[in-house]
């Protein structure tokens, strides 16, 4: 069936539907230009409620197998595409790209025009858009506070290890918990609305997990947030990274578009160093609010010159605005984990106890 694809600035774009859109279905509709790695990204909890344009024209082609999801169930609301492989080839492979959509009941577009789509995007700024069988469509308020609907609802703990994280979850991913794994490392997951619960978990450092939305709704345990900051050795990736920023008086603002892929260089302050990062949100660190705040720069964007990470005077807080752990994309930052842990054994464990 012919339907379209309409941006709030007044644009549409007509494709073809898949039987799972019924009602019209309105979000903040986002690009990623990577050529794999979907699987990641639908399930990605940093894309709760968006519409995602994939750029790359061929989708699907190796299929949907059972090791690639970042959580349990696909997170975005729908799907763009300009072609959405039915066959695909891949030993792995369980199921088509539009069979797993369909089964958890995820309208998709195909015969997109993706890439003008995305023009459209970087010209006006990431806006709300609709996926509909009717020529027009009249926009309403935007969902908002996404953080609240993907975080865990009890503290649960995975593995074993010397070394003891909690990893405040404001919508973490897999991959997280696998890079702490693999490196032997115990890891409690607490949600961010019971922070207070680090004090019963005691666990040695926290990591402040990725997530979707604008970082200040979190405000409302900030104060919470920042006193287990000034007690733990802590690293913030994607969205941890701003909730440190706020946490310390710095301030956040959206960009036009966000930063989404897995080809953005970023540079290191400290050893002058480029590499490639796998990056999916919105929002950024105002660098003149940092002034009067106890962090400092360490990463920048090469493209925008945007933060990228920081790092807190007393040398026991670190973050990322790009994430280390990748999948989709270059391994180039995993080793800020390796980092972290030796900055957390550098202090001692339990030293804070």
């Amino acid at each position: 069936m012919e339907s379209y694809l309409h941006l709030q600035d007044g644009r549409t774009f007509k494709g073809k539907a898949s039987s799972t859109l019924q009602e019209p279905m309105q979000g903040e509709v986002v690009f990623f230009t990577g050529m794999t790695g979907y699987q990641e990204v639908l399930t990605d909890p940093s894309y709760k409620d968006q519409i995602v344009v994939f750029t790359y024209p061929l989708i699907g082609n190796y299929g949907i197998n059972d090791a690639d999801e970042e959580s349990r169930e696909i997170q975005v609301s729908g799907v763009v595409m300009y072609q959405c492989t039915q066959q695909p080839s891949h030993f792995q492979s369980t199921q088509s790209l539009g069979a797993y959509l369909e089964g958890q009941q995820v309208p998709y577009l195909t015969g997109v025009d993706t890439r003008e789509v995305t023009k459209a995007i970087r010209a006006h700024g990431t806006q709300q858009a609709a996926m509909s069988h009717q020529d027009h469509h009249d926009f309403s308020k935007p969902s908002e506070q996404q953080i609240f609907a993907v975080q865990g609802e009890a503290v649960e703990t995975y593995g074993e290890g010397d070394l003891h994280v909690g990893l405040i979850d404001f919508g973490w991913k897999k991959s997280i918990l696998q890079s702490l794994l693999k490196r032997h490392v115990k890891v409690s997951v607490i949600p961010f609305t019971q922070v207070e619960e680090v004090h019963t978990v005691k666990p040695d450092a926290l990591i402040l997990s990725n997530g979707p939305g604008d970082p200040k709704d979190a405000l409302p345990k900030i104060d919470q947030i920042k006193a287990v900051l000034d007690e733990y050795p802590s690293f913030g990736i994607c969205m941890g990274h701003q909730v440190i920023a706020l946490a310390y008086g710095a301030d956040t603002e959206k960009l036009p578009f966000g930063h989404r892929g897995a080809n953005h260089p970023v540079k290191d302050a400290v050893t002058g160093k480029v590499f490639l990062t796998s990056q999916n949100h919105n929002y950024v660190v105002k660098k003149e609010s940092l002034s009067h705040t106890p962090l400092t720069e360490r990463f920048s964007n090469v493209n925008d010159r945007s933060i990228e990470g920081l790092m807190h005077h007393s040398g026991q807080l670190m973050s990322a605005q790009f994430h280390p752990e990748a999948h989709p994309g270059p391994h180039d930052a995993e080793w800020l984990f390796d980092d972290f842990i030796g900055l957390v054994s550098s202090k001692g464990v339990k030293e804070h106890v």
